[in-house]
C-alpha cells in the first residue's frame, strides 16, 4: 500500500473549472490564428509559436513543439487546421511523457521502514507555500496518516504563525520555536518528535528568500545534514512550491532554487486565478523535475496530484 495512494487521478469536475481562464485564453488565440486558413502553413505555425510563448509555455518548449508539428506537416504534406487542436494535445502529452514528469493515476511512495517520510518544502514568500503544506497535511490525515509539521521558516514571524493556524485547522501537531530560532534545530526537534510519535509523514517548512543564494544553500544544506542524523536519507522529498499566476517568473524561481538545492518535486499553485497555466508545460519540460501537485482552487481538496493527460485534456476539452 503506497503512502500516497489517497491522491487519486485529478477530478475532472474540479480541474476543468480551475483551468478555465487558461483554457479560454488559449483557445481564443488559436481560433484567431487559423481564421481563414484550411491547412497548417508557415503563417499558422508562426502564429501558433507566438500563442504558445505568450501563454507562458516558454521559448525553448515552444520551439520544440513547433518543430514536432513541422515534422508532421512535412510527413503528411497537407495538415488541416481543424486537426490542430488534436495534434497540439498529442504533442504536449508526448512531450511530458518523454520527460517522465507526470505520474499516471495514483502516486505510490513507500514509507521508509520505522521512519517517517520527510518532505522539505521550499519556495519564495507569497507563492502559497504554507497553504500547500496545510492542504497536504489535511489530505494525509484524512487518509489515516499521522502527520507532524515543522515550522523551520523562522525568518518571518508570520510564517510560523500561519503554519500554527494551519496545524490547528487540520488538527495535526506542529513543532516550532518562534522567529529567529535556528531552522536546523527546529527540523531536528520535529523529526525527533515525529519518531517518538511513530508518525508517517513529516512536512518541514523552510525560509522563502532568494536574495542571497549562498546563504540559502548553506541553510538548506545544514537542515538536510541535521535531519539525516535522525532519519537516514531525509528529506525524501524536496518540494518546490511555485505560483503559476506569475508565469515565467515561476520558471526563473525554479531555476534559481534548483541551483541551491536538489529539488525532486514541484507544486504549482493558483492556476485557477490565471490564464498563464501554460507555464506548467514549460517548467515540466525544461526543469526535468516532476510536477507533483497543482492548485486549482481555494478548497483543501483543490490541491491535486498532477496527471499529465487530465491536465492537457482539460485544456483542450470542448
Amino acid at each position: 500500500m503506497g503512502l500516497f495512494d489517497f491522491f487519486s487521478k485529478s477530478k475532472k469536475e474540479t480541474l476543468e473549472p480551475g483551468l478555465e481562464k487558461t483554457k479560454k485564453s488559449f483557445f481564443s488565440k488559436i481560433a484567431r490564428a487559423v481564421v481563414g486558413k484550411s491547412t497548417v502553413d508557415e503563417e499558422v505555425l508562426d502564429n501558433l509559436e507566438e500563442i504558445l510563448i505568450t501563454s507562458d509555455v516558454g521559448v525553448e518548449t515552444t520551439l520544440k513543439i513547433i518543430a514536432r508539428i513541422e515534422k508532421r506537416v512535412a510527413r503528411e504534406k497537407v495538415l488541416n487546421t481543424s486537426e490542430l487542436n488534436g495534434i497540439l494535445r498529442e504533442e504536449i502529452i508526448s512531450l511530458l511523457e518523454e520527460n517522465n514528469s507526470i505520474i499516471d493515476g495514483t502516486l505510490e511512495i513507500e514509507k521508509p521502514v520505522d521512519n517517517p517520510y520527510v518532505i522539505m518544502v521550499v519556495g519564495v514568500n507569497g507563492v502559497g507555500k504554507t497553504t500547500t503544506i496545510g492542504k497536504l497535511a489535511y489530505q494525509f490525515k484524512k487518509a489515516g496518516k499521522k502527520v507532524v509539521l515543522g515550522a523551520a521558516d523562522t525568518f518571518r514571524a508570520a510564517a510560523v504563525d500561519q503554519l500554527i493556524i494551519w496545524s490547528q485547522r487540520v488538527e495535526v501537531p506542529i513543532v516550532h520555536q518562534g522567529m529567529g530560532a535556528d531552522p536546523a534545530s527546529v527540523a531536528y526537534d520535529t523529526l525527533q518528535s515525529a519518531k517518538s510519535q511513530n508518525a508517517d509523514v513529516v512536512i518541514i517548512d523552510t525560509a522563502g528568500r532568494l536574495h542571497n543564494k549562498v546563504n540559502l544553500m548553506a541553510e538548506l544544506t545544514k537542515i538536510k545534514r541535521v535531519m539525516e542524523k535522525v532519519v537516514p536519507n531525509a528529506p525524501h522529498e524536496i518540494l518546490l512550491v511555485l505560483d503559476g499566476s506569475t508565469g515565467q517568473n515561476a520558471f526563473e524561481q525554479a531555476k534559481q532554487f534548483a541551483q541551491s538545492t536538489n529539488i525532486n518535486a514541484l507544486a504549482i499553485t493558483k492556476l485557477d486565478g490565471t490564464a498563464k497555466g501554460g507555464v506548467v508545460i514549460g517548467i515540466s519540460d525544461q526543469m526535468k523535475i516532476p510536477v507533483k501537485y497543482i492548485g486549482v482552487g481555494e478548497k483543501v481538496a483543490d490541491l491535486q496530484l498532477f496527471d499529465r493527460r487530465a491536465f492537457v485534456e482539460s485544456l483542450f476539452s470542448d
